[in-house]
């Protein structure tokens, strides 16, 4: 089968051949390693959601599930559609820098840009802010899986999307009862659920006092 976009991925192949060494070799790693950026991030965001209210903490704890939840959404989707990996399917096309993945190992969606998506959206969710970092960090850590020649530019749209919509479905479905699952855990006097879910805000407010002379 011949895709729309198997041009634009023998064009993309190409400029990464064309590219200096040290730029292929970052691709190469940085495919991998961007997605232990969110794994970071996601630990970062529950460590500093154990001083927010509940339903703040219990977005953080969801944040990485529902990322999982969008990679298994993935994976029964590449059984259902089985597309052959294109750097074996796309003829002409320039010899992939990553290995390409065995017989069976199927191309869409992109996992790594399914898990990419997911992070990126629930992260926002965890803290606004992080968007400046994740969503560019979403799309480069995508683009990659093409550079390196693994995957079709179809391929990873699809997974930024589908990831981003399943994680955000989740969140939305499950914010309460799992707030209610922390605010029991956090009004537990074991010692390990209280460090896991922290206390909460301290409060900041101190009882004001009188300076009127008697």
């Amino acid at each position: 089968m011949d895709f729309v976009d198997s041009g634009l991925y023998r064009d993309i192949t190409d400029h990464a051949h064309d590219a200096p060494a040290w730029l292929r070799h970052t691709a190469e790693i940085g495919t991998e390693a961007g997605l232990l950026v969110f794994v970071a991030l996601f630990a970062l965001g529950w460590w500093r959601a154990r001083r927010s209210d509940t339903r703040a903490f219990a977005i953080a704890v969801l944040a990485p599930l529902a990322t999982a939840v969008a990679y298994v959404c993935s994976e029964i989707l590449k059984s259902v559609v089985a597309e052959e990996r294109p750097c074996r399917a796309v003829a002409g096309a320039a010899p992939s820098l990553a290995e390409c993945p065995p017989y069976g190992d199927w191309s869409f969606p992109s996992n790594h840009a399914t898990i990419a998506g997911a992070s990126a959206a629930t992260l926002v969710l965890v803290r606004r802010t992080l968007v400046r970092l994740t969503v560019p960090l979403a799309l480069l850590a995508a683009f990659s899986r093409v550079f390196v020649g693994v995957h079709y530019p179809h391929d990873v749209a699809a997974g930024l999307l589908l990831g981003a919509a399943v994680a955000l479905t989740v969140v939305a479905l499950a914010t309460g009862p799992a707030t209610r699952l922390a605010a029991t855990v956090r009004g537990s006097t074991a010692p390990v659920a209280r460090w896991i879910t922290g206390l909460g805000p301290r409060a900041t407010a101190l009882p004001r006092t009188s300076h009127r002379r008697p």
